[in-house]
Formats: structure tokens, sequence, C-alpha cells
């Protein structure tokens, strides 16, 4: 609701207390934005639980840690929280378009920062040394553990997941429940960060094959297949004629001088060019992983170096499927 700055009061004009108290108005305008719009005990925990592990660990572990990654962690976080957790929430139920930022920041931006700082080496070692030896370790070595994990963290699984699962929740049917039951919806924004944290962790991936899941080269063909049906999917939206979402204009929409088509045509945009720069993005990561790797003569040019490179790594192929690789590691391999 927009206020105009001055307001006639007795035939006299009088700054309204909008106008007289801008700055005050703004920090509270500031700080109201961080109020969840609906507030879930899951998200603070967790969110506290991640700062609280990796700050730790980085104290610990310095020489993983490097300022640009902590940076880059970070600001992966603060992206998710913000997405997930912050009064944002409620104009993403009220406007498609802006629904759709707050899906590219819950599966692409903020799990791709948080995977590119490579934080599983340092996440573990914030937990206390004991927890670690008694049931962090047992834990990723149990048989449950470890097939769980080798079955998310399938390559083409986790490729899979990550497009179905973006392609599920727009569809119109399925989004249109989402907007009213609370706890889909909650199901919906956390199977959008599941789903990118695993697919980021293959793609960004900085090591050889063998300990990662993926090759170099694969990695780049499975981000640019990967890449496909986001514009396909967001060229559609963009430009068909039909409301595909009316429940936005159902429950009332923030913005009223924002049509329906308009909507649709900027949350159409914001899936089809910012999801596919990601993608190109992550390609030319993983093609600059390609050529460093190759430099370094890391890469296998015949069966008995894939060999030695399997032995060598035979270790980090055991912890491979347990919560340790997650994200990679950032010791080098021989």
């Amino acid at each position: 609701m927009w206020f105009h700055d001055r307001l006639p009061y007795n035939g006299f004009v009088q700054r309204s207390p909008r106008a007289s108290g801008d700055g005050l108005n703004v920090f509270l305008d500031f700080l109201r934005w961080w109020v969840p719009w609906e507030p879930s005990v899951t998200a603070v925990v967790a969110f506290a639980g991640a700062a609280w592990l990796y700050w730790r660990g980085a104290r610990r572990s310095p020489a993983g840690a490097p300022r640009s990654r902590q940076l880059l962690f970070w600001l992966g976080l603060f992206t998710i929280y913000l997405s997930l957790h912050t009064h944002l929430d409620y104009y993403a139920e009220h406007e498609f378009f802006v629904n759709r930022l707050q899906q590219f920041g819950l599966q692409h931006l903020g799990p791709f920062l948080v995977v590119l700082a490579y934080p599983g080496v340092v996440l573990r070692r914030g937990l206390p040394l004991s927890w670690r030896v008694r049931w962090l370790r047992p834990l990723a070595r149990s048989t449950p553990v470890r097939r769980i994990a080798g079955f998310f963290l399938n390559p083409w699984i986790a490729s899979l997941l990550f497009v179905g699962v973006m392609l599920f929740w727009l569809w119109p049917s399925v989004l249109f429940y989402a907007m009213l039951d609370w706890r889909l919806y909650r199901v919906m924004n956390w199977s959008m960060v599941v789903a990118g944290l695993l697919y980021w962790w293959l793609i960004l991936d900085h090591r050889p094959k063998p300990p990662a899941r993926l090759s170099p080269g694969m990695r780049v063909l499975v981000e640019m297949l990967v890449m496909v049906p986001l514009i396909v999917a967001g060229a559609y939206i963009t430009f068909t004629t039909v409301d595909l979402y009316p429940i936005y204009s159902l429950c009332g929409r923030a913005f009223n001088g924002i049509t329906p088509a308009t909507d649709q045509y900027l949350g159409g945009l914001i899936l089809w060019i910012p999801g596919a720069g990601m993608s190109v993005l992550a390609a030319i990561i993983a093609f600059g992983h390609w050529l460093r790797l190759d430099a370094k003569g890391r890469l296998p040019r015949n069966r008995r170096q894939r060999e030695l490179i399997r032995a060598r790594n035979a270790a980090a192929m055991r912890q491979s499927a347990g919560p340790d690789a997650f994200a990679g590691s950032t010791e080098k391999t021989v």
C-alpha cells in the first residue's frame, strides 16, 4: 500500500508519520523482512546446525577452508535461508514469478554455492572427535547407509531427480495443491534443496574418477543434457497464452500492477534464462576441472592406469558413499 508524503489535517498540511520517520520505517521494514512467513523449527535447527558445524570446522581446519570457500559457503547458506525461511515466502505464495525466484535460489544458486565451497571435510571436522569416532564413522560404513547413499548419489538417479523434481512441482495441478497445503509446500521446497545439493555435488566435483562418481568429460555432457528440459519448460511457460497457474489469482496477488499473463511470462523467463545460465556456468567449471586434471596427468590414459588409480583411491572409494564425501573432498588425490 502506498502512502502520500503529506496528508491534510485541520486545514493544514501535516507530514505523515512515514515521511517524518523514513529511516526508522526502512529499518523496521528490513527487520520485518527476516520474520518467517511460516516459521519452521526444522529449518531453524538445520541452518543453525550447518552454520555451527562449518564455523567450528573452519576454525579447526583453516587449511581446508580458505576465505574464498568460506565466502561461497556462507553466501550459499544465506541464499537458501532467504528463499526458505523469510518473508519472501509470502510473495512466493502469491506471485508465480517470485515462486520461480525462490525455487531458483533453493535448487540452483544456493546449493551451487554451497557445493562449490566443498564443505564436506570442514563439516565433518566440526563434529567433536568422539562423535566422529563413535557415531559418524560406524554410521557411514553401515550397509543401509551405504546402499541409500549409493542409490541417491548414482549420477543418473541424481540427474533425473534434479530435473524430475523441478518439472513435477511445475505441473499446474501439483503446484495448485502445493499452494493450498502447507505440508506439501514444505515438501516441495525441501525436495528442491536436496535435489540441488545431490546434483551439483556430481557436476562440481573437482576430482578424477575414481573417487569421483563421474569422469570430467561426463560431467560436462550431463550438464548439457540437463539444460535442455530447463530451456524447453521455460520457453513453453513464457510463450503460452494459457493461464497455467490460476491458483495465484484465487489466493490473491501481492502486486496489483502485475497481470496473470505478465506474472507467468516473468516466471518462465526466470526458469529459462537464469536456470540455463547456471547450467552453462557449471559446464564451464567442469570443463576447467577437466583441463586442470589433464594438465597434471591425473586422468587415466589406458586400462592399466585406471586400475592403478582405482587401487590408490580404494580408501576414498570406501568413503564416497557416506556423508564424509558429500560435496567432494578438499584433500588432494595422488
